[in-house]
């Protein structure tokens, strides 16, 4: 299969000279705007030349970006643009607001459709949501990228989906994983024969067994990992190793809680940096956990690759009636040079909770590392000093054992 264009086959030097010539004026753009004011005043943004440049700055946080929207709405001084110069405006749950365009590909899901086989002799059953949240909107801009034609049928009313796809000859699918499976078992059912043989789906997880039911039926599904404030971020190829990190953003993988970059290979936070010029978001936590895959794709595209979702970052617990965060186990880290990693773990015993900070530490001074979790973590704990490199790379900083059955 041919690719979407030269950049997804670029050698790493010459990504790597491209985003040294966007991201200093990416940088600066967001440095013109009033929800980066006090985030990136002092930050010399030619300096500002790679991902690894990226990892002094400040992580943006996704309830940060509501609180300024709240105070500055709708879009919290983060965009290039009023309200008024977008297409369109949505709202996602929190409420979080999103822009969009009609500029060609705005959101980049072109690149994935095209990976997934979808082209001009298509007909696309679109059946993510179109009002308010922009998941069908973010399709059908891909749709229009590859030159593919549009159903935008949505949710619900299966025996309608299935006499649409069928009148209009739908080929290929969009939505999450499980409802194209909803709507072919009613076309069984109805004795109607459908002639979609393509899938992209996202918004949830393909669980492998899934895919193996659409292979069976003949049906490519490939999936991509995408969100409402940054479009596409990473997507499969029919090499279906790992997802490829799309062109237009540089991803990194942090300690969750912290903006530090975790050693190649161990799971950590995704955390975001778009090259989008009308909203210049900039390191965005995404609160989702990944890892990256070694090496290139087999299928000739050279962008780093992540293992997909592995997981939730936001690991907040509640011990003893207090929230512990990841944000308060990295600021331990931090209070001692000595500890590598900390990780802690809420069990129950004698029908109470117990909190047990385990410390990767060459100075086994469990006497001060008490006395910093409870300053820190605002709760006393069991602590449990380990030589380095004991604990599990699996990105979490905070392990709930305790089993609410």
């Amino acid at each position: 299969m041919s690719h979407f264009d030269e950049l997804e086959t670029r050698s790493a030097d010459a990504r790597a000279a491209d985003y040294a010539t966007a991201l200093p004026r990416q940088i600066a753009a967001a440095q013109g705007l009033g929800g980066y004011a006090g985030s990136l005043a002092d930050v010399d943004a030619a300096a500002i030349t790679s991902a690894e440049a990226l990892a002094d700055l400040p992580v943006l946080r996704k309830s940060e970006l509501g609180k300024a929207q709240a105070a500055n709405a709708p879009f919290g001084g983060f965009t290039t643009k009023p309200a008024s110069g977008f297409s369109h405006v949505f709202q996602s749950p929190g409420p979080i607001y999103e822009p969009s365009s009609d500029a060609p590909d705005w959101w980049r899901m072109g690149r994935f459709l095209h990976a997934v086989g979808i082209g001009a002799k298509d007909i696309v059953h679109n059946c993510f949501g179109y009002h308010l949240t922009p998941a069908g909107m973010i399709f059908e801009s891909g749709a229009r990228a590859v030159g593919a034609s549009v159903l935008p049928a949505g949710t619900g009313q299966t025996e309608l989906q299935v006499f649409a796809a069928r009148d209009i000859g739908t080929t290929a699918y969009a939505g999450t994983p499980d409802y194209l499976k909803v709507i072919l078992e009613k076309a069984d059912e109805m004795g109607v024969t459908l002639k979609i043989d393509k899938a992209a789906v996202g918004g949830g997880a393909l669980f492998p067994s899934l895919r193996e039911w659409y292979t069976a039926r003949g049906i490519i599904c490939l999936q991509s990992y995408a969100t409402a404030d940054l479009g596409n971020i990473a997507y499969e190829s029919p090499a279906a190793e790992g997802m490829i990190v799309d062109e237009g953003v540089i991803v990194e993988i942090v300690t969750p809680g912290t903006g530090i970059p975790v050693p190649a290979g161990e799971v950590g936070e995704v955390v975001v940096t778009t090259l989008n010029p009308d909203y210049p978001l900039i390191r965005f936590a995404t609160g989702d956990l990944s890892a990256v895959l070694a090496g290139p794709s087999p299928c000739g595209r050279t962008n780093m690759r992540i293992k997909g979702w592995m997981g939730r970052a936001d690991q907040t617990t509640k011990i003893k009636g207090m929230f512990v965060r990841p944000e308060q186990v990295a600021q331990l880290v931090a209070h001692h040079p000595e500890i590598t990693r900390a990780r802690v773990i809420a069990t129950r015993a004698s029908e109470q909770d117990v909190m047990t900070v385990r410390i990767e530490s060459s100075a086994p001074d469990e006497a001060a590392y008490a006395a910093s979790v409870a300053s820190l973590l605002k709760l006393k704990g069991v602590i449990d000093v380990v030589a380095p490199d004991t604990l599990p790379k699996d990105g979490l900083v905070i392990e709930d054992q305790r089993t609410y059955d």
